[in-house]
Formats: structure tokens, sequence, C-alpha cells
């Protein structure tokens, strides 16, 4: 399936969830600081790996960047 993957287009095989994404990303499913948000509706921790993506989805993966 077709997404955008924060801004780009990407490539998905279908039944692809949020935490699938946050991995391909490389992040753990366990990830401090991170926030994902599928067609601008953020998607709680506890439902990462239930949610399901769909064809044409937008996500966006953000992760919080501590500095000073």
């Amino acid at each position: 399936m077709k997404v955008q993957l924060n801004g780009e287009p990407h490539e998905l095989d279908d039944g692809a969830t949020v935490a699938d994404v946050v991995v391909l990303l490389g992040r753990g499913p366990e990830a401090r600081g991170v926030a994902v948000a599928v067609e601008a509706e953020v998607v709680p921790r506890t439902a990462w790996g239930d949610h399901e993506l769909h064809d044409g989805d937008r996500i966006e993966v953000l992760t919080a960047i501590q500095g000073g």
C-alpha cells in the first residue's frame, strides 16, 4: 500500500500497523518521546500494535528532542 510517511511517499505491506512503522523508522515500540498521528489524529501508544494502516493514510511520527 502507498502512504505518506512524514510527508514522503512510502510503500508498506498490507496489514502494516503503527507499531510496524515505528520499528521501520529505527525506533522500538517502547521508544520514549515518540508520538504518532494518522490522518491528523494522535494514536495512543497502547493502540500502536492494533491500529492497522490503509492505502493513502498520512502518517506523522514525531520524536521529542531535548536540547538547550
